[in-house]
């Protein structure tokens, strides 16, 4: 029989060696529009603070980093939705009266994939078909598994930031608070939406992923090496029990 001494050497042992792993980081895809200084500045502002707020957690992956207009629209959207799929989660702008075209694409391409999202609406006018009794969107666009909507009022939560940065002197600005504030209900939601479990049934997971290298007939690659990639990043995905 071991000896109290011994076993406390294995409890430490094993607490140390738990300690050095490194914590569980995931990428997200940061989607929502991206055509004015308003949205790209708030983009980049947003997903810094995520990461600040997540202590690194969340990695985010923002399309208009990736983009080059000067390339073809088929490459463009080939480059933006291969780095979807490829991101552990996604996070979805849905402001406006009406959604913006693409960002809609790109989440129905996620809910395609089976990949962990969040849905986040800043904009407090009314919008949508759901006549108040649902989200401020297209119903078509709600009710899909694994997705948490991250729902405020943006003129709400600035009077907020405003208050806390006259409590806090001049130089304070509430527009970081705001984003702060944001940006933590934005995490709160992907590690809610991280408990969810996988909807897609282990049997059709690779064969899904090799149906999503064809079905948006990519311009460059081919086939067989498309699947390949597709192929990888579902075991990826599954190794770190995505999917």
């Amino acid at each position: 029989m071991a000896s109290e001494d011994s076993k406390t050497s294995v409890l430490h042992t094993h607490t140390a060696a738990e300690s050095s792993h490194p914590p569980q980081t995931y990428t997200y895809y940061h989607a929502g529009p991206l055509f004015t200084l308003a949205e790209l500045h708030n983009n980049v502002l947003l997903s810094k603070a995520i990461s600040r707020k997540s202590s690194g957690k969340f990695i985010p992956v923002l399309p208009q980093d990736l983009e080059q207009r000067d390339f073809s629209p088929h490459s463009i959207r080939d480059k933006d939705l291969r780095a979807l799929v490829s991101c552990d989660l996604a996070l979805f702008t849905y402001d406006g009266s009406e959604l913006d075209a693409g960002t809609v694409v790109e989440y129905m391409m996620a809910k395609t994939a089976d990949i962990p999202a969040v849905i986040l609406r800043t904009d407090f006018r009314g919008a949508g078909d759901q006549g108040g009794k649902g989200d401020s969107w297209n119903l078509m666009s709600s009710c899909w598994p694994r997705t948490v909507g991250v729902t405020v009022n943006a003129m709400v939560e600035y009077k907020s930031g405003l208050a806390k940065s006259l409590e806090n002197g001049s130089s304070a600005n509430p527009g970081e608070y705001m984003i702060d504030d944001i940006a933590q209900k934005v995490v709160d939601g992907f590690e809610k939406v991280l408990s969810v479990p996988p909807r897609l049934p282990k049997d059709l997971r690779e064969s899904v992923y090799q149906w999503l290298a064809l079905m948006p007939g990519f311009k460059d690659g081919g086939d067989a090496e498309n699947i390949a990639t597709l192929s990888k990043v579902c075991e990826e995905k599954q190794s770190k029990r995505l999917l």
